[in-house]
């Protein structure tokens, strides 16, 4: 028993060797594939790389971790918190700006002064400060006797006028039948224009007074205790500022108080710029102009309409206005604002706001919205101005982009390749 056992033990030993010979004659150069495959199963898989051989390539794994790790996923009910509004990147203009401070002003010929061409007392107000008004609506009905007589003395001159009118055709008809002196004829003719002389006087004073056509040629049929009313309607429509008179007060001549509101326009504003002489020669009507101020989020645009060919004495500054749109009633007249005037403009192919754009590690990026959140994606940029930068690669135009509280996702994106 126990010489079967060394035996065995023998032929262990010899198989052991063999094997150990078989894996270090694997590793020279010149052993067959099969013995090769023969040591691969006695021992398993074996990678070998020659000194001189660079590194292999990251495997898909690798690849697909730095890819995941290049994704900051929101939801839309974060995006909205965060306030990151999204854009599509687009071609655009580069302008090379001058920044100077403004002031928000009514439009000159946006402002209507509502005043009273005849004394009265005030019987309703039918308008506030603040209210919104229409072209012809009424804004206070005034008692007056003045125009209850000039009212009264029209329709004095129509009644007469008519019945002269008819008196001097039956007066031709008459003297065109032979059956009337001439004498008759002219005097009736005489009479007939003045009458109607009167009458048109009488009409055009109404004119003066504030009434409209629709008013006169209403009067006939009106009430006799309407007649010392009139109707104070808006010239224009916009936005009572100012009321200037109560209920029962009296207006009109004789040092009372003649204008009674105020209204202005706003649906469009003028910015007054203090430019100094030396950036004078580059502003140019025509020429766009960007306005911002503190505390406003929203901006307009708009361009110059007048360059003033005076420098203000006081000041050394020239003034320049701007024309702007305000639909939305933010710039209020008063209003300081910072203007940009845009003295020369360059297109470029594709172009991004600069707040779009973060500085990670030593490379400039932007956030590229994707089907599973955004990506980090490296950019090189060229010129800019205060507004947009030039991408040179990096982006192509269609993309969305984040372009406003980047920052945000910046710090997202930091925060989850420092876990990783």
């Amino acid at each position: 028993m126990t010489e079967r056992l060394k035996v065995v033990a023998r032929l262990a030993f010899v198989g052991l060797g063999f094997a150990a010979g078989i894996a270090v004659a694997s590793l020279a150069p010149g052993v067959p594939q099969t013995v090769r495959k023969l040591a691969g199963l006695a021992f398993g898989p074996v990678i070998v790389q020659s000194p001189d051989t660079a590194a292999p390539p990251r495997d898909e794994g690798s690849k697909a971790h730095d890819d995941k790790q290049a994704l900051v996923s929101l939801t839309d009910e974060q995006l909205t918190e965060a306030h990151i509004d999204l854009a599509q990147v687009e071609s655009g203009i580069l302008a090379h700006r001058i920044i100077v401070p403004g002031t928000i002003i009514p439009v000159a010929d946006r402002i209507a002064r509502v005043a009273v061409k005849l004394s009265g007392t005030v019987a309703e107000l039918r308008k506030n400060i603040g209210d919104p008004v229409t072209k012809g609506e009424v804004l206070a009905i005034l008692e007056s006797r003045e125009v209850a007589d000039a009212k009264s003395e029209y329709l004095a001159a129509r009644l007469t006028n008519e019945l002269q009118q008819a008196l001097f055709q039956r007066d031709k008809m008459v003297w065109e039948g032979r059956a009337s002196t001439e004498q008759q004829f002219l005097k009736s003719r005489t009479l007939t224009a003045q009458t109607e002389m009167k009458f048109n006087i009488s009409r055009q004073k109404l004119f003066a007074l504030g009434l409209s056509e629709s008013e006169i040629t209403a009067l006939p049929n009106e009430p006799e205790a309407l007649l010392r009313r009139q109707e104070v309607r808006a010239p224009m429509a916009g936005r009572v500022v100012e009321r200037k008179v109560d209920l029962g007060m009296a207006v009109g001549r004789d040092n009372l108080e003649t204008e009674l509101f105020v209204i202005v326009d706003l649906d469009r504003v003028w910015v007054e710029l203090a430019v100094s002489p030396s950036d004078l020669p580059a502003v140019r009507e025509g020429q766009p102009v960007s306005i911002a101020a503190r505390g406003i989020a929203e901006k307009a645009d708009g361009k110059v309409v007048f360059i003033t060919p005076l420098v203000d004495k006081d000041s050394r500054t020239a003034r320049v206005v701007a024309d702007v749109a305000n639909e939305s009633g933010v710039w209020r007249p008063g209003s300081f604002v910072t203007a940009a005037v845009a003295t020369a403009e360059q297109p470029v192919s594709v172009a991004v706001p600069t707040n779009a754009i973060q500085t990670i590690g030593a490379e400039k990026a932007v956030f590229v919205r994707t089907a599973e959140g955004f990506e980090k994606r490296a950019v090189v940029t060229g010129r800019s101005d205060d507004r947009l930068a030039e991408v040179l690669t990096g982006l192509k135009a269609g993309e969305t982009i984040a372009v406003t509280n980047t920052f945000l996702l910046k710090a997202e994106f930091l925060k989850s390749s420092a876990e990783d």
